[in-house]
């Protein structure tokens, strides 16, 4: 009988079984998958990271803000061209100057960018007066337009000036019927903003007790409401127009009033804050609201804007 031979051979024996051979390879794809799968899971987590982290960061950014205030640039100065002359012209009164004392700075300064603008060479409306009964005068372009919502461009042949509310008598005065139906005052007042700046200025126009004494006030009314063509409004006591002889003017520095500057009228509401000097009047509403808040006393300026 013909020897068997062990394929297997000896336990030291080189040679090795075809299942063996399969077998180890086997095992070594398998690792090499794993080790691959770990690579692109580990791979796949980091950019996942880095998109999230990515996308967080852009949403932490606020948007911008748009400002609450309204640019207030101040405006070019113009050449003035010729204005609306009243059929008739009337006396003009002089009235005592009162100058508040200049102890600024304000209780409240806005943060507009830009405030209080850049100081700049006094420049000259043609015509206007720089001196008045020894005292010298500020230029028209030292008043700065810082309107909310720019120069108002008002018609003067259609120009319409309401006084009603608490009164027994209203009023409807065409701009020609205010210039030509009132005694006409003149004095230097000047003008205190709360972004730092003031002007001396020579006002002139009516007194506005002789409108509310006209349009008849009835015992209740405690108060004066002013509107502007633009939106803007402003509040002052009955007690204050008339004790401080209050203008509505329609003249700066001999001029009639530009219409950056408030044509065709604009309150001097000496011994106050800018912010109660409105521009382009159209109303006055007398009522019995002591505490109503126009535009800028609404958004937390004092309703009183005294200088101290």
């Amino acid at each position: 009988m013909p020897r068997q031979v062990d394929s297997s051979g000896p336990p030291d024996s080189p040679f090795v079984h075809p299942r063996d051979v399969e077998e180890m390879v086997s095992q070594k794809i398998t690792k090499t998958i794993f080790v691959v799968a770990i690579l692109v899971a580990a791979i796949t987590v980091a950019l996942f990271a880095n998109y999230f982290e990515t996308r967080q960061g852009t949403n932490v950014t606020p948007p911008p803000q748009p400002s609450e205030t309204p640019s207030m640039t101040p405006t070019p100065q113009p050449t003035i061209s010729a204005s609306p002359t009243p059929s008739a012209t009337p006396k003009v009164t002089n009235l005592p100057s009162r100058r508040p004392s200049p102890s600024l700075p304000p209780t409240t300064p806005r943060t507009t960018p830009g405030f209080p603008p850049t100081p700049s060479p006094p420049m000259l409306y043609p015509g206007e007066v720089t001196e008045y009964q020894g005292q010298n005068l500020a230029s028209i372009g030292d008043v700065y337009e810082n309107a909310i919502a720019g120069t108002q461009n008002i018609n003067a042949e259609t120009y319409t000036l309401s006084v009603y509310g608490l009164v027994n008598n209203s009023l409807s005065l065409s701009y020609d019927g205010m210039l030509t139906g009132f005694v006409h005052y003149q004095k230097v007042v000047n003008i205190y903003c709360v972004e730092g700046w003031n002007a001396t200025i020579l006002w002139e126009g009516v007194l506005v007790k002789d409108l509310i004494e006209r349009a008849v006030p009835q015992a209740t009314a405690n108060t004066a409401i002013f509107y502007a063509s633009d939106g803007y409004t402003t509040a002052l006591p009955l007690s204050y127009l008339r004790d401080n002889n209050i203008l509505l003017a329609y003249k700066m520095n001999g001029l009639v009033m530009p219409p950056e500057r408030g044509f065709p009228f604009e309150l001097v509401a000496e011994s106050k804050y800018g912010y109660k000097w409105i521009k382009w009047v159209t109303g006055v509403e007398l009522s019995n609201d002591a505490n109503y808040l126009g535009f800028w006393e609404s958004r937390g300026y004092p309703n009183d804007a005294a200088i101290p």
